[in-house]
């Protein structure tokens, strides 16, 4: 099918998107975090002098290497543009909490940052999501989840940033038709975590499937489950050309063995979340990587294309000794989003949750200097971007991933319309 690639020029800038005409519109201010501050109007989380935004990520369960890099690329954001003056004459100010993927302890957290908290600069990850989203709205808090799901893309408060997990298997599966790795007619076999993750993954695989004449196989999983010996087996009995994978790393670590134990050799495409560099410290999974494909929506720690990437591989080991992967420049996105937002509400006047809301819709373009595709957070319903990256793990490289395909969007993803898209 056809594609479109998208250029990217990296702005000299490493905080490009602030915008100078309001930085100083409460210099003068006095406020105690509500009211008028400085003819700002403002409410939870900001005073006179900062901006607080939350951060509910994992640094202690299945998600931990994902949640310690895109935590470090939060704060590397808060860091640049409090070095540059800050916000509507504010810093910024993180508020770190981890929830350790659990729901259970997700929500009393939920119940503290609220309090203290304009928004959240990230919210980590699936299920989390799933069990504070209607406090989300009830709140108007708007949050930046670590999950992509286009089924939640009914709320405006949350603001996803980037393609989601149906996007990113449209954009996929178009890429390997383009290759010759699979062909119309072909059945493709997919391997899905049996959440909201998975089961998006599985509707842009469905939604390519019909439009060309293929169809999929599908296998649902529980999160928890790591040895996929018995459904790749099933995979190659029922004769599947490829395999489609919305899986955690440990579970992708088992696919691509199994597909080279058994002799099966079948391209397999991944969604984002499939690959942690920590896969890569096992010399069986790292060989059994290379007919791994996996749909990237940022691009890869230490990216040569986009001198954005590069100064922050570069500041990165002076800061953090945490090895670095794809949530470093995922964190500092969300940063440059939430970013653009804040700088649009303090030219409106209005820094309240309420202000947020008006303002994201207001976003039309954020330059995330090829870190990302363009973003638009104007249009109700629809993902904010659409161009992705195809990338493969290289053991040889810091993040441990690297790209064969910048960016790009297929013709049917432009023309594919998501479950609450106007």
């Amino acid at each position: 099918m056809k594609r479109t690639a998208t250029a990217v020029v990296a702005s000299s800038a490493v905080v490009s998107v602030l915008l100078t005409g309001c930085s100083t519109k409460a210099d003068n201010s006095g406020g105690s975090g509500s009211g008028d501050s400085g003819g700002v109007k403002t409410d939870v989380g900001v005073t006179d002098s900062e901006i607080t935004l939350g951060v509910q990520t994992d640094t202690s369960g299945v998600f931990k290497v994902l949640g310690l890099g895109l935590t470090n690329g939060n704060q590397m954001w808060v860091e640049d543009v409090n070095a540059a003056g800050g916000i509507c004459g504010r810093d910024i100010k993180l508020d770190v909490q981890d929830n350790g993927y659990k729901p259970d302890n997700a929500l009393p957290l939920y119940d503290q940052q609220k309090t203290t908290s304009l928004g959240l600069v990230q919210l980590i990850g699936s299920p989390i999501l799933a069990a504070l989203k209607q406090k989300l709205i009830n709140d108007k808090m708007v949050a930046i989840p670590s999950s992509w799901a286009s089924t939640n893309l009914d709320a405006p408060e949350v603001m996803m940033v980037g393609p989601t997990y149906d996007v990113e298997m449209i954009n996929g599966l178009s890429w390997m038709k383009d290759q010759g790795m699979i062909a119309d007619g072909d059945k493709i076999g997919h391997i899905y975590i049996d959440s909201e993750y998975g089961q998006n993954g599985l509707l842009g695989s469905e939604a390519f499937a019909k439009e060309n004449g293929m169809t999929v196989q599908s296998a649902p999983v529980a999160g928890t489950d790591t040895d996929m010996t018995a459904i790749m087996a099933k995979m190659k009995d029922d004769g599947v050309k490829a395999i489609a994978i919305t899986l955690a790393p440990a579970a992708t670590g088992s696919v691509v063995v199994q597909n080279a134990a058994q002799g099966m050799n079948l391209p397999i495409l991944g969604s984002s979340p499939v690959f942690a560099p920590n896969l890569l410290a096992d010399q069986s999974v790292t060989a059994a990587m290379s007919n791994l494909y996996i749909v990237g929506n940022t691009a890869p720690y230490g990216d040569t294309e986009s001198k954005l990437a590069g100064e922050i591989a570069q500041k990165y080991p002076e800061k953090y000794s945490d090895e670095p992967n794809l949530g470093v420049n995922q964190g500092y996105v969300e940063g440059l989003v939430w970013g653009a937002v804040l700088e649009q509400a303090c030219s409106d006047g209005d820094l309240t949750r309420d202000g947020i809301l008006a303002a994201k819709k207001k976003v039309t373009e954020v330059d995330t200097q090829g870190l990302m595709g363009p973003l638009d957070f104007s249009k109700e319903g629809a993902p904010s971007g659409r161009e992705v990256f195809i990338q493969q793990a290289d053991a040889s490289i810091p993040g441990g991933l690297k790209n064969v395909e910048p960016l790009f969007v297929s013709d049917e993803a432009k023309n594919y319309k998501a479950p609450f898209e106007k």
